[in-house]
Order: structure tokens, then sequence, then C-alpha cells
């Protein structure tokens, strides 16, 4: 083949390249789009998506032997369709738990703790900013008094979060405050908590996040009652199957707890997410 007969074959093959690599580039961004979005799906507590998150939550260097509490929380999270322009989100957490011992000689205490129950009345419009409030249901399910208390609780529950379509973050945040209101024998308590949320999406799949879970126990004295952690970590999200699965694994530094509580939590977490 001549140099002059080639130019035509040459053209073709440098076209070919270019269309492939524009074919491949865009499958790529389509893919980088997809896997962002349900990223935000798995970090927006009031997504109208069915998804399973187990959550497990490791204390480090609690109560007086310094072991470890481990909190699994399986936490399914179920929409439903009120309307056209409202969904209710329902929010059950259900913890596992593996508790230390108090003494050298003693076994360490494993079982169910309370459940709690949120049903979020929300907009159904999933951009700018969303909200959802609603009541916070803790039920007595412990499996040993130790885990739990006896009595049942009821308090308000609310979320606030920003998302924009194109924007690489999500933030808000998720606060409820249950008060006992039945009387078992067990003591009465007061129990908030504050979830501050903040996401960065990066690509891939890939995102920074910092979740830290604030709690206060109103009734504890003034210097016992709060937990505060600072810290944050990295997430994926991957595919099982059609199943997309979202993957965590975070740390977080206890600048205040009460005595004998945990200085150290690592969470490392699966959801499993069901979009329609």
């Amino acid at each position: 083949m001549t140099g002059t007969n080639s130019t035509p074959f040459i053209r073709i093959v440098l076209i070919g390249c270019t269309l492939l690599l524009l074919s491949t580039m865009r499958s790529v961004a389509i893919a980088d789009t997809a896997d962002a979005d349900t990223a935000k799906l798995a970090q927006n507590p009031i997504a109208s998506v069915i998804s399973v998150p187990l959550q497990n939550n490791t204390n480090l260097n609690v109560g007086p032997e310094a072991g470890a509490l481990n909190v699994l929380n399986v936490q399914p999270v179920v929409p439903l369709s009120l309307s056209e322009n409202w969904n209710i989100i329902t929010r059950t957490i259900l913890p596992v738990i593996s508790s230390p011992t108090v003494a050298p000689q003693e076994l360490r205490t494993n079982g169910i703790g309370d459940t709690l129950f949120t049903a979020f009345l929300s907009p159904a419009r999933s951009a700018g900013w969303i909200w959802g409030v609603g009541p916070a249901i803790q039920a007595p399910t412990h499996s040993d008094p130790s885990l739990g208390n006896g009595n049942w609780g009821l308090g308000p529950s609310f979320v606030v979060l920003h998302l924009e379509k194109g924007s690489p973050w999500l933030y808000g945040v998720l606060v409820n405050n249950v008060w006992s209101f039945s009387h078992s024998g067990s003591h009465s308590y007061n129990n908030g908590v504050m979830q501050p949320f903040i996401n960065y999406n990066i690509r891939n799949g890939w995102y920074l996040v910092s979740s830290p879970i604030v709690t206060v126990d109103w009734k504890a004295p003034g210097n016992q009652q709060w937990t505060v952690p600072l810290g944050g970590g990295v997430g994926k999200i991957v595919h099982w199957g059609r199943v997309p699965v979202n993957l965590q694994l975070a740390s977080y530094y206890n600048v205040a707890s009460p005595a004998e509580g945990p200085n150290w939590q690592i969470r490392t977490q699966l959801q499993l997410l069901f979009p329609k």
C-alpha cells in the first residue's frame, strides 16, 4: 500500500479510534453520574427508596475494665407514598449489642437492645432544601435488663438536608428527643440525639463523610450528659449484581463523654439499596 493510497485508511482508523474514545468517555461519565446519584440516595436519610443499612459501631475503652462495646444497628428504611406530593419515610433501628464486663471475672453481655421507630412526613421533591418531621417511638425490646430500659418512650424527630443535582455536596442534620412515659419499674429517661452529616462525592462512587452521633442524657449530672464525637471517613458505592451497595468506614474521637464512656468509635457500614 503506497503512502497516497493509505491516507483514507488512516483517516478511517483515526475517526474510529476517536469515536471509540468518545463512547468510552461517555460511558464512564454516565457510570460516574449514576454512582453519584446512588451515593446521594444512600446519604439521604429520607430518600424515597427502600434500603437496609447494617451499621456497626465499635466503642473502645468502655467501663471500668476499658472494654469494647459493640453495637450493630439493623435499620431498614421503608418509604410510603401518601400522594403525589407527600411521603412517609419509616426508619427502624434495632441494635444488636455486645457489652463489656464490669468486673474481671464476669462474661460479656450479648443480646438485643431497645428498638427506635421513626416515621417522617416529608415532601416528595428531592432537590434543594428537604425536610422531614414525625414521631420517634422507643419500644422495650431488650433481651437483657442491662441492654435497655423497661419503659416505652415517645418524642419528636426531624431532619433537614440540602442536596442539588450536579453538586458533589450533601449535608444536613437529624435530631430527636425521647421521653419515657410508661412505668415498668425501670428508671425514667430523657435522651436526645443529634446527627449532623456532611458528604462530598468524588468520582467512581467514592465519597468523603462525617456523620458523628452526638447524644445527651438530660437526667445525668451536668458533666456526664454529653457524648460528642469528631471525625469522619470514606465510602464507596459498589454493585452486587443489580443491587447497589453502600460501603463505609469511619472513625470518631469523643471530645466529650461521661466517666467510663468510650474515647474512640470505629464505624463500618454495609447498606443495601433497592431503588424503584
